[in-house]
């Protein structure tokens, strides 16, 4: 059977576009196939179109369409998880342009169709007394505790992404004698995060108890679950919401209900925004490629806007009036007004 323009482009975008030209993580690979295998799901199921026989012909804006309020209305998925596929879909179809001109009206339409507006969530971040209390949470007597303290450390230290964390390995832990941890993020780009003198101590006493210190055991994930596989998304969310529970129920008012791996990045970004360091730096840290989404930890810190103010306020003299306050005659008038 002779494949479909459709499954030719498809398959030379996954397999070889991605990974090879752009240089795509393996992370976005997987959504974007997922994403596309709904969508032939969908074309199945609701267009009574056979993966085989689905051609870009019959893929056209309504068609797109169709399909997202089908994974918001049937699949119940989010604004975001929709969004997403919105992007793939995008990128696809950014990259057929060049190869099918002869479909580039139907593409542009298809490109035309906007991402959903949704309400931004909260941005939940723990104050350095939660921090505190959230890494006093593990039993260091027992050989899973102390395992579990380096995992929250090394995740607050670096303000990693949680499939950061999962991915380093011992290697990527021991540059310059476990001063420097590198991390390898978004489209498979590196970057050299700085750890301070006390968290490289614990860290070294880590490796040296787990083997990791070892050489033949450098590419091994840094952590890994009793059974010695990586860690999983949900392994290390199970991880921190075992101890956000714990300090929950002494101190209700230092951790959020909602509390998510990603709030321990916001937590460290808004700790070193609170400590000086320049937008630039922290950009650096957590692999931002622009400043400009750094910037929302300037925003979203009440503490440091109130502490603006209050030096705005000192700089000032309360004592200096208006000028128009020290005119008796023209308060005079204004009053007369009435």
């Amino acid at each position: 059977m002779k494949p479909t323009d459709f499954a030719y482009h498809l398959t030379n975008y996954l397999a070889k576009y991605l990974p090879g030209e752009v240089g795509a993580s393996k992370n976005t690979i997987l959504s974007y196939r997922d994403t596309f295998g709904l969508f032939l799901r969908f074309a199945k199921a609701k267009e009574e179109i056979k993966e085989e026989k689905l051609t870009l012909q019959k893929i056209d804006k309504a068609f797109v369409i169709r399909f997202l309020s089908w994974i918001d209305s049937e699949r119940n998925c989010s604004t975001s998880t929709r969004n997403q596929r919105m992007a793939a879909i995008h990128a696809f179809f950014i990259y057929l342009q060049p190869k099918e001109p002869g479909l580039l009206f139907q593409i542009q339409e298809i490109l035309s169709i906007p991402m959903k507006k949704h309400r931004q969530a909260t941005m939940n971040f723990l104050s350095e007394e939660g921090i505190k209390a959230l890494l006093a949470g593990p039993d260091i007597s027992t050989r899973t505790g102390r395992k579990h303290l380096v995992l929250l450390s090394f995740m607050f230290a670096t303000g990693c992404r949680v499939q950061e964390v999962i991915d380093v390995t011992a290697a990527d832990a021991m540059y310059n004698a476990n001063t420097v941890a590198k991390v390898t993020g978004k489209g498979n780009k590196s970057r050299f995060i700085p750890l301070d003198t006390d968290f490289c101590k614990l860290l070294t006493q880590y490796m040296d108890e787990f083997g990791l210190s070892n050489p033949s055991r450098s590419m091994e994930p840094l952590f890994s679950s009793h059974a010695g596989r990586k860690y999983t998304r949900q392994g290390v969310t199970h991880v921190l919401s075992k101890y956000a529970a714990i300090v929950r129920e002494k101190h209700p008012d230092l951790i959020p209900e909602k509390l998510s791996p990603h709030s321990i990045r916001h937590s460290r970004a808004v700790f070193l925004l609170r400590s000086g360091v320049e937008l630039i730096y922290i950009r650096d840290i957590l692999g931002h490629v622009s400043v400009q989404t750094t910037e929302v930890y300037a925003r979203i810190d009440g503490e440091m806007k109130r502490k603006a103010l209050e030096k705005a306020a000192g700089n000032s003299s309360s004592n200096l009036m208006p000028i128009w306050q020290k005119d008796k005659p023209l308060l005079e008038w204004l009053q007369s007004l009435n």
